[in-house]
């Protein structure tokens, strides 16, 4: 089969959670590219919204869904929301999450609850959701959370948001495990130190280039530099991967 084939997406229908910026409004572009139909989600309806345009107007079809993913309720609709304009979605991209910077020792109770709400609870809801649905017309399906490669390995001043990826890279394996005999695959994405526009200026200061030599490839990735791995797990391309973490790094983790 011909590589655009193989990565054809046509047919699918997509959510993807966090789609108001950043790597998640890029994972919502690159689907919607490769002909998934598109539910955008996040709480910021104003950058959803341009979102959707920028989509629309490279001839994409997509929607704008405001919603905040820790509320299952709202989650819900959703995917209700999605389901009536496209049909059912059969990937799902968990990439909603927050990284405050936070020594464990000076965590508080309330920002440790709402970091495993957003980066962990929220993709067990959503998976959920996404299997619930499929159940009923029997369809293959694709989940994508977006890890971190400190969901292997911690760095100070993170230690929620690493403990969160952690776990949700174990998620993942229990659900491919559980959902394998339905035909619904879950996988995890891991990117490295990947440039957006929240993180650019920061990464190009002092302090981030000091970085650099811990990457083998000596550069920070672009958010482009995922939009194979992405296509890879969400298509057809990866049918015969799941419990699998995908690691995107510029081989950062390699001398671990």
């Amino acid at each position: 089969m011909i590589a655009s084939q193989l990565f054809d997406l046509s047919g699918d229908v997509a959510l993807v959670t966090g789609a108001s910026g950043g790597l998640g409004a890029r994972f919502a572009a690159v689907l919607a590219a490769n002909g998934a139909k598109v539910a955008l989600v996040a709480r910021r309806r104003g950058a959803l919204d341009a979102q959707v345009e920028a989509i629309r107007a490279r001839g994409g079809e997509a929607l704008a869904v405001e919603a905040d993913v820790t509320d299952r309720a709202a989650l819900a609709r959703a995917f209700d929301a999605a389901q009536e304009a496209f049909g059912v979605v059969t990937i799902l991209v968990n990439n909603a999450g927050i990284a405050p910077a936070a020594r464990l020792t000076d965590e508080t109770p309330e920002s440790w609850t709402r970091v495993m709400a957003l980066n962990l609870d929220a993709a067990l809801f959503a998976s959920q959701e996404l299997a619930a649905r499929l159940a009923t017309p029997g369809r293959p399906g694709a989940i994508v959370n977006i890890a971190s490669i400190l969901g292997f390995g911690v760095q100070k001043g993170v230690g929620a948001y690493a403990t969160s990826k952690a776990a949700l890279l174990q998620l993942t394996k229990a659900l491919a495990l559980e959902l394998a005999p339905k035909r619904i695959r879950v996988n995890a994405l891991c990117p490295g130190y990947i440039a957006t526009d929240i993180n650019r200026d920061w990464l190009a200061s002092p302090a981030g280039q000091a970085m650099l030599p811990a990457i083998p490839m000596r550069r920070f990735g672009e958010d482009s530099d995922l939009d194979g791995p992405l296509l890879l797990l969400a298509s057809r391309a990866g049918g015969f991967m799941t419990g699998s973490a995908l690691v995107a790094d510029g081989g950062q983790l390699a001398p671990l």
